[in-house]
C-alpha cells in the first residue's frame, strides 16, 4: 500500500503571491506541488504569519480547484524577526514535538523554496537531525516561464549540526536522559556517565548493546526505556520483544527464539514464528543471554550479521531486522575462557558493553528511588503514602548502611517500598512501620550468602519433583548429592551433555562411554526421568 504524501513548509510571501486572474499563469511554488501531474499530494502542513491571513486562504482555496483531495491545513507561526535563527528553529522545534508523525503510513516532504534562508535552513537540520522523519522537497519553474506546473526534486541529506544550536540539542539530551532514567533524580556519577553514553549511541547506532550488572540492577528497565526513546526519534516502528534465556530448556529455546515449522518435531503442530521475527524492525532484549546454549548461539550470531537465519525443520531462510540488546550478570569474559560462551559471538555484541551498578554501590539514589517508587505504588494503588521525617530518616540511615545488603538491589527496594506505602494509615509511613519493615530485610538477609540462595532453591525445586515424603526419607549424603545433579541437568540441553559434565574424569578410565546411560540410571534410583527434570 503506498504511503500518503505529506509536503511542510512556509508559505511564500512573494513567490506565492497573487489574486487576479493573472496568477494562474505564473509558477507559485505551494500550488504548484499540487498541478505537478507525477506526485498527488494528500496533505500540505502551512506554516504562515497572521497578517498574510488572507494570502494563506486565497493559497487554500486555489488548492481546492488544482487538486480537490488535498488537504491543507494553516498553521499560524508568528515569528517577530525571521532572520533569528534561534526563533525561527525554537518556533518549529516546538512544532515538531506536539505534531503526530506516523512514517509507517506517510511520507514526509519538507518543502525549503519557500520561507526565509534561516527557515530553510532550520528547516535543513529539524529533517537531519529525525525531529522531522522526512526528506527535504526543492520545487523549482520549468523553462517555460508561462508554465506554471513547476518541477521538484527530493534531496536525503546527511548533514553535521551547526554549533550555534548546540544549547537547543543540549536541551533535548537532557530531556533523553531524564527519559532513561524515567525522571529519577539519579546522582550516582557512575550510573549518570553511563546513562549519558547510552543516550548518545541510542539514537546513533542499531549496533548490538550488552548491559551487564547484578540481578535487579535495572537491565530491563533500561533496555525498555532505550527502545521507548528510539521509536520516540522515529527511529524503529517494530515491537520491544523480552525473553529470559534462562528460561530456556533443551530443543524448545532453538524454537523459541528462532521459530519452526509445522511437523518439525513432536508436538510442532503448527508454524512457529519465532522471537527474532517478532522482534523485526524493534528491539530484541535477550537477558541472561551467557544461559544459551552452543547452537542458539551460533544461530544467533547468524541472525545478528546476515539478519537471516533458518527456523527449526525449514529449508528456507527467513529475515528479521532487528536491534539486539543483551543483559547478564556473569563475566562473558570469563564464559568465553571457560568454553561456555563463543568468542565470536561475544566480540559482535561487545562492541557497546555497560556496567550496571548494584544498588549497594548507588547508596546516593536510594533516596530518589524511595520517592520514584512512592509515586508509582500511588499510581497503582490509587492512594497516596508519604513517610514522616523521623521515619524516613531512620529508613535511609539504615538502606544507606553496611547492614542493607540489598541481594535483590531495586527489585528488594521496590517491594520494601511498596509493604510499607500499604501499611501506610492514612497515608502516613511511620517510624514502626519502618522499623518492622527493616527487621523483614534482616530476617530475609540474615543467613543467605548468593551460594546459600542457589542451595535453598535447588533443594526447593527436589523436593517438588520426589514430594516431602520422599525427600525426608533419602540419606543426608543424597538431600547434598541430588539437588546439584539435577541443577546440572536443568543447564544442559540433552542427558549427553550433563553425563559428559557430571562425568568428565572417570569417562576417560572406561572402555566403552555411556554417560547417558549411567545419569539415567543414577535418576531412576530416585524413580525420576530426564523428561521430568526438564
Amino acid at each position: 500500500m503506498e504511503k500518503k504524501k505529506v509536503v511542510i513548509g512556509f508559505l511564500g510571501t512573494k513567490l506565492d503571491a497573487g489574486f487576479g486572474v493573472k496568477r494562474w499563469q505564473r509558477w507559485r511554488p505551494t500550488v504548484s506541488l499540487t498541478q505537478n501531474k507525477e506526485v498527488t499530494i494528500d496533505r500540505l502542513e502551512l506554516f504562515y504569519s497572521e497578517r498574510y491571513l488572507e494570502l494563506a486562504l486565497q493559497i487554500q482555496t486555489d488548492i481546492a480547484q488544482t487538486s480537490p483531495t488535498t488537504i491543507v491545513n494553516l498553521t499560524p507561526m508568528e515569528l517577530s524577526n525571521p532572520w533569528d535563527f534561534e526563533e525561527v528553529y525554537a518556533s518549529v522545534f516546538d512544532w515538531t514535538k506536539q505534531y503526530t508523525f506516523r512514517p509507517e503510513e506517510e511520507e514526509y516532504w519538507v518543502h525549503i523554496t519557500t520561507g526565509t534562508h534561516v527557515a530553510q535552513i532550520c528547516m535543513f537540520l529539524l529533517v537531519e537531525a529525525r525531529y522531522i522523519p522526512g526528506l527535504l522537497l526543492q520545487s523549482s519553474p520549468k523553462t517555460l516561464v508561462k508554465e506554471p506546473e513547476g518541477k521538484i526534486e527530493l534531496i536525503d541529506l546527511d548533514l553535521s549540526r551547526y554549533d550555534k544550536l548546540a544549547q537547543r540539542f543540549d536541551l533535548d539530551t537532557h530531556d533523553s536522559l531524564n527519559f532513561l532514567k524515567h525522571g529519577i533524580a539519579t546522582r550516582n556519577a557512575k550510573f549518570n556517565k553511563v546513562i549519558a553514553e547510552i543516550e548518545h549511541i541510542a539514537i546513533r547506532s542499531k549496533a548490538p548493546v550488552l548491559l551487564v550488572g547484578p540481578t535487579g540492577a535495572g537491565k530491563s528497565f533500561l533496555a525498555k526505556r532505550i527502545y521507548e526513546l528510539k521509536k520516540a526519534r522515529y527511529q524503529i516502528k517494530g515491537a520491544f520483544v523480552e525473553v529470559n534465556c534462562a528460561t530456556l530448556r533443551g530443543d524448545g529455546a532453538t524454537s523459541t527464539l528462532f521459530g519452526h515449522k509445522k511437523g518439525s518435531f513432536t508436538g510442532a503442530v503448527a508454524d512457529r514464528m519465532g522471537l527474532l521475527r517478532a522482534a523485526n524492525n524493534g528491539v530484541l532484549f535477550l537477558d541472561e543471554i551467557g544461559e544459551l546454549g552452543a547452537d542458539e548461539q551460533a544461530m544467533l550470531l547468524k541472525a545478528i550479521e546476515e539478519k537471516h537465519f533458518l527456523p527449526v525443520g525449514s529449508d528456507t531462510e527467513v529475515s528479521s531486522d532487528f536491534q539486539l540488546i543483551a543483559g547478564t550478570n556473569r563475566d562473558l569474559r570469563d564464559e568465553v575462557i571457560a568454553g561456555n560462551f563463543r568468542e565470536d559471538l561475544f566480540a559482535r555484541i561487545n562492541l557497546w558493553t555497560y556496567e550496571l551498578p548494584s544498588l549497594c554501590e548507588r547508596n546516593e539514589d536510594i533516596e530518589p528511588n524511595i520517592d520514584y517508587l512512592l509515586e508509582l505504588v500511588a499510581h497503582e494503588q490509587g492512594e497516596a503514602a508519604h513517610f514522616n521525617r523521623e521515619a524516613k530518616a531512620k529508613f535511609l540511615e539504615f538502606a544507606q548502611s553496611p547492614q542493607a545488603l540489598w541481594c535483590g538491589n531495586f527489585r528488594d527496594l521496590t517491594a520494601a517500598v511498596t509493604r510499607m506505602a500499604t501499611l501506610a494509615s492514612s497515608g502516613r509511613i511511620t517510624r514502626d512501620i519502618v522499623e518492622a519493615e527493616i527487621q523483614r530485610l534482616e530476617w530475609m538477609w540474615k543467613k543467605t550468602t548468593p551460594v546459600e540462595r542457589q542451595s535453598q532453591t535447588q533443594q526447593q525445586f527436589c523436593v517438588q519433583l520426589l514430594g516431602q515424603e520422599t525427600w525426608d526419607t533419602l540419606d543426608l549424603f543424597d538431600q547434598l548429592q541430588l539437588p546439584s545433579i539435577i541443577e546440572i541437568c536443568r543447564k544442559s540441553r540433552n542427558m549427553s551433555e550433563a553425563g559428559r559434565k557430571l562425568f568428565n574424569q572417570s569417562r576417560q578410565q572406561r572402555a566403552t562411554i555411556n554417560d547417558s546411560d549411567r545419569l539415567r540410571k543414577y535418576l531412576q534410583k530416585f524413580r525420576l526421568t530426564w523428561e521430568m527434570i526438564q
